[in-house]
């Protein structure tokens, strides 16, 4: 089942006025978005583990279905597929979502922002 996690953030200047941690499953109609304050790295963090955690709470929803999580943040990807080094200050995010990835398995890839229901028409 294919599954979609970012984020949005609005910004005036140099201060973001609003941010929301978002995820989307269409096959299963399901979308979620959720007000959030944190940097861009750490609420793209944030929209994942509340993705993995809705797939753990209701795993009989995703019983039998192969796992594909979609996003359109590099940086994130590469340190979930292990191929570069996570910052310090994220490493207990990672540890959480790699902790996720064991209970149940998942891929992650990328997808460009402009065709991620994630965040596309989140104010519709």
């Amino acid at each position: 089942m294919d599954c979609y996690f970012g984020s949005y953030g609005q910004e005036s200047g140099r201060k973001i006025k609003r941010q929301l941690v978002c995820f989307a499953i269409p096959e299963a109609g399901i979308s979620f978005k959720a007000p959030f304050s944190g940097e861009k790295l750490h609420t793209e963090y944030a929209s994942l583990l509340t993705l993995l955690e809705f797939v753990e709470l209701n795993r009989k929803l995703f019983e039998g279905q192969r796992l594909e999580i979609y996003c359109d943040n590099l940086e994130l990807i590469n340190q979930i597929n292990m191929e570069t080094e996570c910052r310090y200050e994220y490493s207990e995010l990672l540890r959480k979502t790699l902790d996720y990835k064991d209970k149940f398995s998942f891929t992650i890839g990328w997808i460009p922002s402009e065709s991620n229901p994630a965040t596309r028409y989140l104010f519709d």
